[in-house]
């Protein structure tokens, strides 16, 4: 009976350092987000946005997976055998597009 009510009286403070981190994450991902919103409402359409546009989500994808997923807490070798395929399944994607044109008409039509 003594374990069950030690459970209940823990200390206010435990997790702060986790919800600290989690509002860290938050006004980070929302300072991206609130600079994406600000490019598209701003910038004229044309391939410095798109690039610009890409970056930010490369950087929002990569800071949610270290954040999220743990990622950044792993061994580089871990780290390396998930971003490789990534990446080069992205360089796949980039040259069809390139070699089939899409991304120039979707550009510039």
């Amino acid at each position: 009976m003594s374990e069950v009510h030690h459970i209940h009286n823990q200390d206010p403070n435990a997790g702060a350092e986790q919800r600290k981190l989690i509002w860290k994450t938050f006004w980070i991902l929302l300072a991206i987000t609130a600079l994406e919103f600000l490019i598209a409402f701003t910038m004229g359409h044309g391939m410095l946005k798109v690039s610009i546009f890409i970056v930010l989500t490369i950087v929002k994808a990569f800071y949610i997976v270290g954040e999220f997923m743990h990622l950044k807490h792993e061994t580089k070798s871990l780290i390396w055998t998930i971003l490789v395929p990534i990446l080069f399944i992205a360089w796949l994607i980039l040259a069809l597009l390139l070699e089939g044109n899409a991304i120039f008409e979707a550009i510039f039509s």
